[in-house]
């Protein structure tokens, strides 16, 4: 497992159909040593901070081995944080890693807390409308961090594991219950017994479980 880069940037506006839109969605790639805090990595943003950032969502974490995938299918390069993420790996694919499993980055302790939502901003980003749709249907999400130890992430810092979770959830398995097996009510209290889970996800699974046994 290895971080490939490490990516920030600044909400801006732009222009999607005739209209202004603030984003913060895209990010680059930097080459200095960074402190990341319980919220977000020195001199990153989001527009959005209802949906985007807070202490469950500090770091958006997305997978080198998937933009081959995403160059093909959208006939373009993809740049280092083309999917606004903040992290960028190798080795640590949605299948292989568990709401919950913390690692270390330089002076960080951080930790998987949800998979990542698709935001209607990737799609206008590169003007394909179901977008949002297609990232779903491969579960190539991505997932965010929460961070559990503030400190100095290095230029090409290292990420070690330093626990694996009890409850053996994958990032993926996570995607398939929410998007795909929605009326498996075994999985989504495997789910919601995640201590790990963020916030948001367990509201949503807590609402979804209400339903299924109405």
């Amino acid at each position: 497992m290895e971080i490939v880069s490490v990516n920030v940037g600044l909400p801006q506006t732009i222009v999607y159909q005739g209209k202004e839109l603030v984003t913060g969605i895209f990010k680059t790639p930097i080459s200095s040593s960074l402190y990341v805090s319980k919220v977000q990595l020195d001199g990153d943003g989001q527009a959005d901070l209802v949906y985007h950032g807070g202490e469950d969502k500090a770091l958006c974490v997305y997978s080198m081995e998937h933009y081959t995938y995403w160059e093909q299918k959208l006939n373009r390069k993809m740049e280092l944080g083309a999917f606004g993420e903040n992290v960028t790996v190798r080795g640590l694919l949605e299948e292989e890693v568990c709401i919950g499993d913390t690692f270390e980055i330089g002076e960080a302790i951080v930790q998987i807390s949800q998979p990542r939502q698709p935001c209607h901003k990737l799609a206008k980003r590169y003007d394909v409308v179901d977008l949002v749709v297609q990232v779903q249907d491969t579960g190539y999400t991505g997932y965010y961090f929460r961070v559990i130890k503030e400190g100095m992430i290095p230029v090409q810092p290292q990420i070690k594991l330093m626990t694996r979770h009890e409850a053996g959830v994958t990032v993926a398995y996570a995607n398939h219950i929410k998007y795909h097996d929605k009326k498996n009510l075994e999985a989504v209290e495997r789910i919601l017994a995640v201590d790990a889970l963020s916030a948001s996800w367990k509201d949503s699974f807590v609402k979804r479980l209400a339903d299924l046994q109405s």
